[in-house]
């Protein structure tokens, strides 16, 4: 074990099994403490590179993380203290591996419940290598105004409270993490503080001893008194007693052992920790308590006289001048997190991105406010979950279904066309589906699937400004525009698309109103008597028959359809629907193992 003090204003720590509140307190701490370095160097988070994001005071600072313990040690070898999060079950396995590197010096095991076999071979390995175990079961150690392990003291509230952001004279241990908080307030109130705190765990084996510490307190010229707060159970105070009686110890001692209660049931009770547990009358609180006030520690007769005892022992320092109380100095304010400063009410912060169509942060994700069940649960469709996602609203099922056929008809046009090419080009080099399916996209415009939108904004122009089909074709005969919607590579006013037949029977047998459709068809008999090719196709239909789903459907305003077809809704549904097709193009390329496409010379017309 070693002699004298564990810790100091410069030491670093590796931090095992990531937990962002105990390491952004340790930093919080040092910051609190006027540190210049972080005390943590670095993170170990198995199978885990990188960085953490955390704050050194108003400085975000990046951690890195290391995948293995000794990765860590070797990429910061200064750093001589293991924090150890790890669960009970590996907290042994990962201790072993800190022990055994040459860097670290003292280990702090956080888990509860450590097998006490395995305990038992970590700290023989430490004895033998002058090495420190703090814990098992452990909320660990700090050394005031220098640096602490996790969670150690609780909140930064409480660290001032108890004035730990500076040293004070008392140097304490304790079996019990929870009631060294309480001792830290009480050292607080009635002397000048803590210099150095220690818990040492509360299982039956734990790695270094309430006298182990004792010993080291006694070796530090800053520490002038000795606090220690024992419990019932185990022998570990009586190694103290003899330290006393051969004095080992020259500096004054104020001890208490906790579960003098036990006395009072008339079965044996094991309190809190595993090791807080009797096992006969020498292991009882009250034998020894006595056993420390026969070796000259100063003793009281009851938890609630222990302040007015170190405040006794203290004062008496003082009076025979041994020791100055430290004077007093003002903490840096610690800044607030924002989230905290936000739901506190103390700032207001402006967001960054506004969402009106979904919401996942309560139990279950939400579409424009209908619950993610509701929609599995009342049998809802994709033209159900659209209506939801793109227009904020529940449309009839037959507006959703009208989506679906969409979708259904438009997934794909065979091999030839851009889009499908591209994709399946993409695919034969070997790239993976979202670069294949985007290539396919990219192609989607004017002349590929883009005419959905502008068929909607041409149609419903020339209809409401009420041009008849000849004066709606010819002015857009003088502009140089084709109509959008009209026109057709294979089919003919006598072979007409099928898709657009299954439309229209859809719309007529469905739709309260198709005058924007039937407005369409008399721009088709016209177009009709130029050219047998002039026939109203895919785009055309899709979109006049949009522009009926909005009006008829008596949910929409009339700005807010302007605004619809403005933005561009009508050919997302070519964009989804000829998604399926092209990921389908994906598949089916790399299914057959195809190889890299190169397009035939003879296709090529060079010329000079």
């Amino acid at each position: 074990m070693a002699t004298g003090q564990l810790f100091s204003k410069t030491t670093q720590a590796l931090f095992y099994n990531y937990k962002q509140l105990p390491i952004q307190r340790m930093l919080d701490f040092d910051f609190l403490c006027g540190r210049e370095t972080p005390s943590v160097a670095g993170i170990i988070n198995p199978g885990s590179e990188g960085f953490q994001k955390l704050f050194f005071g108003q400085e975000e600072i990046a951690i890195p993380v290391h995948s293995t313990v000794e990765a860590a040690c070797a990429a910061h070898p200064t750093a001589d203290v293991f924090i150890n999060f790890a669960s009970f079950r590996s907290a042994a396995a990962s201790s072993m591996s800190a022990l055994k590197q040459p860097t670290i010096r003292v280990v702090a095991i956080i888990a509860e419940g450590v097998p006490e076999s395995d305990t038992k071979q970590l700290i023989g390995f430490a004895k033998a290598n002058n090495k420190v175990v703090i814990g098992p079961a452990t909320v660990g150690g700090i050394q005031a105004g220098a640096f602490k392990i996790g969670d150690t003291a609780g909140t930064i509230d409480n660290i001032i409270q108890c004035k730990l952001y500076r040293p004070g004279s008392v140097g304490f241990v304790s079996k019990s993490g929870g009631m060294s908080n309480e001792l830290y307030n009480t050292i607080a109130r009635v002397t000048d503080g803590v210099y150095e705190g220690i818990a040492i765990g509360g299982d039956v084996f734990p790695g270094s001893t309430l006298s182990d510490h004792v010993l080291r307190f006694n070796n530090i010229p800053q520490v002038k008194m000795i606090v220690v707060l024992g419990e019932l159970g185990g022998r570990d105070e009586y190694s103290l007693v003899e330290a006393l009686k051969q004095g080992k110890i020259n500096k004054p001692v104020v001890a208490w052992v906790s579960g003098t209660c036990a006395t009072l049931f008339k079965s044996e009770v094991q309190f809190g920790h595993a090791g807080a547990k009797s096992g006969g009358e020498m292991e009882s609180a009250q034998a020894k308590n006595q056993a420390l006030r026969d070796a000259g520690a100063t003793v009281p007769t009851s938890y609630e006289a222990f302040e007015g005892a170190i405040k006794e022992a203290f004062e008496k320092l003082v009076s025979e001048g041994k020791t100055t109380p430290v004077k007093e100095i003002t903490p840096p304010q610690i800044p607030e997190d924002l989230n905290t400063a936000i739901k506190s009410g103390k700032v207001r912060a402006p967001t960054h991105i506004i969402s009106t169509i979904s919401d996942d942060r309560g139990e279950e994700p939400c579409y424009a406010g209908v619950p993610m069940s509701s929609i599995v649960e009342q049998g809802l469709g994709v033209g159900d979950v659209i209506s939801l996602l793109w227009f904020k609203r529940s449309l009839p099922r037959y507006c959703t279904r009208f989506i679906e056929i969409c979708t259904l008809l438009c997934a794909d046009h065979g091999p030839c066309v851009s889009g499908a090419h591209n994709t399946i080009v993409t695919a034969r080099a070997g790239k993976d589906l979202v670069s294949c399916l985007v290539s396919g996209l990219l192609t989607i415009g004017p002349r590929f699937g883009g005419a959905v939108d502008d068929a909607a904004r041409y149609f419903k122009d020339a209809y409401d400004r009420g041009l008849t089909p000849y004066e709606f074709v010819e002015s857009m005969k003088k502009k140089g525009i084709r109509v959008p919607g009209i026109g057709h590579r294979i089919k003919r006013g006598d072979n007409r698309d099928k898709r657009v037949e299954l439309l229209q029977l859809y719309a007529r047998e469905n739709f309260p109103s198709v005058k924007y459709m039937e407005y369409a068809v008399q721009v088709e008999t016209y177009t009709l008597s130029k050219a047998n090719n002039l026939v109203l196709n895919v785009d055309g239909a899709i979109g006049s028959l949009f522009l009926d789903l909005l009006a008829g459907s008596g949910m929409f305003t009339k700005p807010e359809i302007d605004d619809i077809v403005e933005i561009g809704y009508l050919n997302g549904l070519f964009v989804l629907a000829r998604s399926i097709g092209l990921i389908g193009h994906t598949f089916d390329q790399k299914r057959l193992k195809q190889p890299l496409y190169r397009h035939p010379w003879e296709d090529v017309l060079y010329t000079k």
